[in-house]
């Protein structure tokens, strides 16, 4: 059983409690840390919390506590990472892991300096969906995967600070790109090096000085390409989706619009419907399970299973710094018009990985480009005589 010390009382501080404390789980938090005395009070009533405070070294430290839970504004995350080292506390930290790389970097080799456990709260890649897909992946269902496509849009953040560009150190592209990127990386390969970034970003919108909307592309040394798309300026909700395209196969999943639960009233569903949500009449898009189906109950099961165990988790601190370097790169990119390279000072996956020969031989003549069922039913091969190069096509 752990008892924890969880750092911040907003949506997300509200989202990791209820999952620690569902389903009658044995690991409870024990002290809640807020800015504001009021929002510490009234979170520790309603989620049967023993102690809160609004002294962060106070929750860190607590003696009864052995786990600190940060779902803190993004420039607070060093802060608290830091304190929590020095108390020897395992630690598990929300996206995005730091502001920039050298940031996170940072808080990665003070928690490797210090020996203390570290766990990055990466939780779209820990959805049930999403987990059943990077395993079938992992075992070749798709053969070489070689684009890997992830959307997150809404119509913007619920707190000021993410607005805030010295606060969160950006706008859609770090707030919502960090999930898309590490998706990605998690079906092409996380021992895959990310080499360089092209991107499109602009404030289409919201009278801010940070991007509202992006589009990014991300190049790995296996030629394939992650792809993000995310937007504080999409209507209707909240949609998340992911596509994996593969030599030998495709993925598609759909997280939270059209997942089977489709809903219309003319007088109103008499409630929340889902995070984001844009009204609660006409069509409405409720979810059953929000914890769920953002995979908080699987992500915090494996961070305090390793804990336990001794082992490293599915994220860790060091993904959290990769994911930061590629956002620099995007962000770099956005500025420049061109691609712009991922610079990693501290990269411990494979040395190369070549890009990989994906050509197919028919017979010791030819290249095998495509077979065809045609209306008739009839065979068409789409050939490449490997001495001349030229394309060719038998019908049988």
């Amino acid at each position: 059983m752990h008892k924890v010390t969880v750092l911040g009382t907003g949506l997300i501080g509200m989202f990791y409690t209820s999952t620690l404390h569902g389903l009658r789980s044995r690991d409870q938090v024990h002290v809640v840390y807020s800015r504001s005395e009021d929002r510490a009070s009234k979170f520790a009533g309603e989620w049967n919390i023993p102690h809160w405070t609004t002294n962060m070294e106070e929750a860190i430290n607590h003696p009864e506590t052995d786990v600190v839970v940060i779902g803190l504004p993004n420039n607070l995350h060093e802060q608290a990472v830091v304190a929590a080292a020095k108390a020897g506390k395992a630690i598990l930290c929300t996206k995005p892991l730091g502001r920039n790389a050298a940031e996170a970097h940072r808080m990665l080799k003070v928690c490797e300096e210090a020996g203390v456990f570290h766990g990055y709260l990466e939780d779209l890649v820990y959805t049930p969906k999403t987990r059943k897909a990077i395993k079938s992946t992992q075992n070749g269902a798709l053969g070489k995967v070689l684009w890997a496509r992830s959307r997150e849009t809404h119509p913007g953040p619920h707190s000021d600070w993410f607005w805030d560009k010295e606060q969160s150190g950006g706008g859609a592209i770090i707030d919502l790109g960090c999930h898309c990127i590490e998706i990605s990386r998690s079906f092409i390969g996380k021992n895959v090096k990310p080499v360089e970034v092209m991107c499109w970003a602009d404030t289409q919108v919201h009278p801010i000085d940070a991007e509202d909307s992006a589009v990014g592309l991300v190049k790995y040394a296996s030629g394939a390409i992650g792809q993000f798309e995310v937007s504080w300026t999409f209507r209707g909700g909240m949609d998340l989706r992911d596509e994996v395209s593969g030599t030998e196969g495709t993925i598609w999943l759909n997280h939270w619009l059209r997942t089977g639960f489709e809903m219309f009233s003319a007088v109103g569903e008499g409630g929340y419907v889902a995070e984001k949500a844009e009204g609660a009449t006409g069509w409405m898009f409720p979810v059953g399970d929000e914890n769920g189906s953002l995979g908080y109950g699987e992500m915090f099961a494996d961070m305090l299973d390793s804990l336990d165990k001794g082992g490293k988790p599915v994220e860790d601190f060091y993904d959290g710094y990769v994911v930061n370097a590629i956002m620099d790169a995007a962000l770099l990119s956005a500025k420049s018009k061109r691609w712009e390279p991922v610079i990693l000072d501290d990269w411990r996956g494979d040395a190369e990985t070549a890009e990989q020969d994906v050509l197919k031989d028919y017979d010791a003549d030819h290249y095998l480009i495509k077979t065809e069922k045609m209306p008739d039913g009839r065979d068409k091969l789409i050939l490449k005589e490997k001495a001349s190069g030229k394309v060719i096509q038998r019908i049988s």
